[in-house]
């Protein structure tokens, strides 16, 4: 899984058709694990041609669809109904309005959890306060 926000170094030439699993670790950041998870989830579904997977343009926005999706904190179900959206035929309207739909849903939450955390934080330093004026008169 990526642990910063960027994806990594090398961007895919824009004139291949297809990627392996190194190339697309490498790009966004993630293990080879990771990418097969996806893979047993249905989210993903490169071809095989042996032993290799091989991965699509395909594969590749869904990649970065999942990674963005889990970064913000979507599940991977809410993930799944958003990129399988694609495929409805179109022009990926309803996709884009899903997307924004949800996307707005979880600002508001992200936005609740905010203010209850600023609460939370501005009670312990009352607490902490209290304590230490209590610490304070106990010594003297």
């Amino acid at each position: 899984m990526p642990t910063g926000s960027t994806y990594a170094v090398v961007p895919p030439r824009a004139d291949r058709d297809d990627f392996t699993i190194s190339d697309l670790s490498a790009e966004f950041g993630v293990t080879a694990r990771a990418l097969r998870f996806y893979e047993d989830e249905g989210l993903i579904a490169p071809v095989r041609r042996s032993t290799q997977r091989i991965y699509s343009h395909r594969d590749r926005a869904r990649i970065a669809w999942i990674l963005r999706g889990k970064r913000v904190g979507f599940s991977l179900a809410e993930i799944r109904e958003m990129i399988d959206l694609y495929d409805v035929g179109d022009g990926r309207r309803v996709q884009r309005q899903v997307a924004i739909d949800r996307c707005r849903e979880r600002i508001a939450l992200l936005t609740r959890q905010r203010v209850d955390i600023d609460a939370a934080i501005t009670e312990l330093t009352d607490f902490v306060a209290v304590l230490d004026r209590g610490r304070t008169q106990d010594q003297g």
